[in-house]
């Protein structure tokens, strides 16, 4: 774990249709903008999302509370074991951060980041989603027993923001609310 937190790997993506078999057997066609690609250089974070990225159903994804989603890059290797050929961006996340988790995490941080300052609104809630787009059914319940659910940033300040930054935290109101005791408590109710 680095000593600074780093935005390692910046992913974007537009939703698509995606035609499969799932775990049915029967061809059925989905949208998702959890495809994500890593790009390189500074990108613009604006107040509901990436240039270059989207949601599918703005309902439960997006927005000014949701506009990146973040994953912990130190969960990659703990995946690698069950998902072998995960990269990363696996989960749909757009910010893939080295030296930060759920347990560290904590709702309302404020952290800069390049020209940008974002805030921890809440965790993220695994779907089916990325059960199928990693073809691992169970996936879902994994991620909540394991508690890697990554979280979500509002943005409170746009600018640009790249891969290889550090990530300082600015501010912290709530330091014993952590996404993991969130997860817990609250969303998991464990």
């Amino acid at each position: 774990m680095p000593d600074t937190p780093l935005l390692i790997s910046l992913q974007v993506g537009l939703p698509r249709k995606v035609t499969d078999t799932g775990f049915t057997g029967k061809a059925s066609t989905w949208e998702s903008g959890i495809f994500k690609t890593p790009v390189t250089g500074a990108i613009w974070l604006g107040e509901t999302h990436l240039a270059g990225d989207g949601q599918a159903d703005l309902s439960v994804h997006g927005g000014p509370d949701k506009a990146v989603l973040a994953y912990s890059a130190d969960h990659y290797p703990f995946w690698q074991t069950r998902l072998p050929d995960i990269q990363y961006g696996a989960f749909g996340e757009n910010f893939t951060i080295a030296g930060l988790t759920e347990d560290t995490v904590c709702i309302n941080d404020v952290y800069a980041i390049g020209e940008a300052r974002v805030q921890v609104s809440q965790p993220r809630q695994p779907c089916w989603k990325l059960a199928r787009k990693l073809q691992s059914r169970d996936l879902p319940a994994h991620v909540i027993e394991t508690g890697f659910s990554g979280w979500y940033f509002r943005v409170l300040m746009e600018g640009h923001v790249e891969a290889g930054q550090p990530i300082e935290l600015v501010e912290r109101s709530l330091s014993d609310w952590t996404i993991t005791r969130v997860n817990r408590e609250i969303i998991y109710a464990r």
